[in-house]
């Protein structure tokens, strides 16, 4: 892909994007912001788009980058605030999803990945949810591959014991046969 066929391929990609942005920022209008800002950014910048990256993953990197670049302004003017809203929180569970246990586990599994450190949350949902490879993930947030590596395994052990604990033979002592 060239520079010039960004403006036509960017709409197809507003949803991923607005998708990752909202995980980032944790904030609705936060993120519809975030990624209206990256769009404007990737626009005036497509010249620095280079032959065989993938757009994409350019497209997360200017989005990270330009969220980045807010929280040092708002730690600067003390007023940054990011808590989750629940009217977020319910958009993103499957409104045809008629299973309440099924409900219930998509819960869980969000507020497990909402629970992780900014670092690890950031390279789950790069690589987990987003279906970048390490180094696509690794280019987006400009860190080594090991430290993506790391990140996520450390991340999927979180996650993965929150969930055994749950599972576990004494988390069942109170279930009958």
């Amino acid at each position: 892909m060239n520079d010039d066929d960004l403006p036509a391929v960017l709409p197809t990609l507003l949803p991923r994007l607005w998708r990752f942005a909202l995980r980032l920022t944790q904030n609705q209008h936060d993120a519809e912001d975030l990624v209206q800002r990256a769009c404007v950014r990737a626009l005036e910048r497509r010249a620095q788009l280079q032959p065989g990256t993938s757009t994409l993953s350019w497209l997360f990197s200017i989005v990270h980058s330009t969220w980045m670049n807010e929280l040092r302004a708002r730690s600067i003017r003390n007023r940054g605030s990011m808590d989750w809203q629940d009217e977020e929180i319910e958009s993103f569970a499957d409104p045809s999803a008629r299973n309440p246990e099924l409900d219930l586990l998509h819960r869980q599994v969000i507020d497990a990945v909402e629970a992780l450190p900014e670092a690890q949350r950031v390279v789950m949902v790069l690589v987990a949810i987003e279906g970048l490879s390490y180094r696509e993930a690794a280019d987006v947030l400009d860190v080594p591959i090991g430290t993506v590596m790391s990140r996520l395994s450390r991340a999927r052990l979180t996650i993965g014991q929150q969930f055994s604990v749950q599972s576990s033979p004494a988390a069942r002592k109170g279930e009958s046969i």
